[in-house]
């Protein structure tokens, strides 16, 4: 069955056709929104973006347009928008627990032993950054991402990225000197 077919017959609340493109493309979605979530999110957000890519097919299978490239391509589109915003999400959700010694020492922030005071002043400057500073600064030193995968994941460029993570270091710098 053809792109322009499947899609008629989901118009049409045939149960076979979705059934058909769940078993074809769940394994590219899966990596899709997996190579997105990577040290983010859990199985469980992984599965959720893709199930929430195909109830977006079954919903709404109007905006998928043929002339604009293959139904393959707009699923992937679709499930690595919906990984995107679950970063996001799962970003402002998370307190980053400045205990954990190795994201302290990554950062440069501080040398030696953090005292009680300035991890509150570190914690507090680190919740009221503003988007993307804030997430950029938590993929690289919390999760661990590399810029490459940051940028990627964000739709920006590794140069963005390491500028942020270079204005966001020294703003963090001032907020513990002062």
């Amino acid at each position: 069955m053809n792109d322009e077919k499947v899609i008629t017959a989901i118009k049409n609340r045939d149960e076979t056709a979705i059934s058909e493109v769940i078993t074809r493309y769940s394994r590219l979605l899966w990596k899709s929104a997996g190579a997105v979530l990577n040290n983010i999110g859990s199985v469980q957000d992984v599965e959720e973006c893709v199930a929430d890519t195909f109830i977006c097919l079954w919903e709404h299978p109007d905006r998928f347009e043929p002339s604009r490239g293959r139904l393959k391509t707009w699923l992937s589109i679709v499930a690595r928008t919906q990984a995107v915003n679950r970063c996001r999400e799962i970003a402002r959700r998370k307190i980053v627990p400045l205990e954990d010694a190795s994201f302290l020492n990554q950062t440069d922030i501080i040398d030696g032993v953090l005292q009680q005071e300035a991890q509150r002043t570190l914690t507090a400057s680190i919740n009221e950054l503003e988007e993307p500073a804030r997430e950029i600064l938590i993929r690289r030193y919390y999760y661990e991402q590399k810029p490459k995968e940051i940028a990627r994941a964000l739709d920006m460029n590794v140069k963005q990225v390491n500028n942020s993570l270079y204005r966001t270091k020294c703003r963090l710098r001032q907020a513990i000197s002062d």
